[in-house]
């Protein structure tokens, strides 16, 4: 969720401007979502994860297609972020129980 959260602020590309984290970009954005879902996959469950993986997927996408935040894509990027969000909620309400 932390990492999500840190997408939807530095997206479209992906760069920290703080200067921490030179080498941060939309490829290693991108690695860290999908190793970080493979981590919780167990404690989400398989259905879940398929779709976040396969949300992972298309969002990169919207993302590569509109760099700039000037067509639209990014936003498509951008509600993307928002359904994991969502995915991951409902996945902790229903391990919770």
């Amino acid at each position: 969720m932390d990492l999500l959260s840190w997408m939807l602020l530095h997206s479209p590309k992906f760069e920290d401007k703080t200067g921490y984290f030179p080498d941060m970009n939309i490829e290693t954005t991108f690695f860290a979502l999908t190793e970080g879902l493979k981590m919780v996959r167990k404690r989400i469950g398989e259905e879940t994860f398929e779709r976040l993986a396969s949300v992972t997927v298309q969002m990169k996408s919207y993302f590569e297609a509109d760099p700039d935040d000037k067509i639209g894509e990014a936003i498509k990027g951008r509600d993307s972020i928002q359904e994991m969000e969502a995915l991951l909620q409902a996945s902790a309400k229903r391990t919770a129980r």
